[in-house]
Order: structure tokens, then sequence, then C-alpha cells
């Protein structure tokens, strides 16, 4: 039975946050911030849009690497929303994501007024129309008893993604 509901999964990944990134609200989350949070191993949510009453979804991977905070996915099938995001996703129309956290340590920076996250509870991880951090976002994987996107949409997905991602 359950390697028939994987089989049914709609996969995806990319990165929640950034490091050393600012994002829209002057935050900056530092390598390492969500370590002890990860270590709890505590089951982090998949939500859409921050709606505490809308899960999609599990992640099933989250951890930091020398870029930010990774993660995989699987969308719910059979879960409206779910299956609204991977349409969404696999046209390309949503690929952001975003992160539900408190700040557990964090210092100002007297010469920029930016805040500096250096540990962090992770509470929820979203799928958003607009990540908090710009260069946030997901990339479709795998989709079982879906329609595979073209080369041509996996070109141009990865290109405006690597283009977000080198911006500043």
């Amino acid at each position: 039975m359950m390697k028939a509901k994987a089989e049914q999964s709609l996969c995806f990944s990319g990165y929640a946050s950034l490091f050393s990134l600012t994002d829209l609200s002057g935050d900056i989350i530092e390598r390492g911030a969500f370590t002890k949070s990860l270590r709890r191993g505590a089951a982090v949510p998949m939500l859409w849009q921050h709606q505490a009453d809308n899960p999609i979804g599990i992640w099933t991977k989250i951890a930091e690497d020398q870029r930010g905070l990774y993660v995989e996915g699987q969308l719910t099938q059979g879960v409206a929303r779910a299956d609204e995001a991977w349409q969404l996703i696999s046209e390309g129309a949503l690929d952001g994501l975003s992160i539900g956290f408190r700040a557990i340590r964090s210092k100002k920076s007297a010469s920029t007024g930016k805040r500096h996250i250096l540990e962090a509870e992770l509470w929820e991880i979203s799928l958003v129309t607009f990540p908090m951090l710009p260069q946030a976002r997901v990339h479709p994987v795998q989709s079982k008893n879906h329609d595979d996107m073209s080369s041509a949409q996996i070109i141009r997905h990865a290109a405006a993604s690597l283009k977000a991602q080198t911006s500043f």
C-alpha cells in the first residue's frame, strides 16, 4: 500500500531559504540557523500560502547544506489544493517557497539595520506565490500519473530559477 501511495505522489525539491541573502523584510538567515531545530526531528508541516488549515503534503527531506535550507516534498494527490498546486508548479505559474519560523537568536547590524538570524525554530514551509526571499524556489522532479513536462518547459523553468537565484 505504501508503494502505491508513493507512485501517486507529486514530488518536487528546492530551497526554502538561502543563507546570507537579505529577504524583503530585511532579515538574513545565517548558515546553521536551523541546525538545532532540525535535530529535534519534529515534523514540519507543508502548507499552502502559510495557511495552517491548508496542509497539502509532506516534506520527505529537510536539510541544511552550503547554500541554504534544501527541501524535498510530496504533494498529496486527491487533496484539491495539492492537485491545484501541482498543476501550477508544472506550468511554471507557482514556484515560491517560504518559511514560517521563530527567531531564537539574532543580531541587528548597526551599519545596515538588517537582522541576522543566527538560530531559528522552523515551524512550517509553504508553497507560496510571493516568497519573502525571492530566490527561494521549487522545482518539479517527478510527476506520476500526470504528463511529464516537456524538455522546453524544464529548460525555461531552470533558466528562470537560475536567473532568480543569481540576481541581487
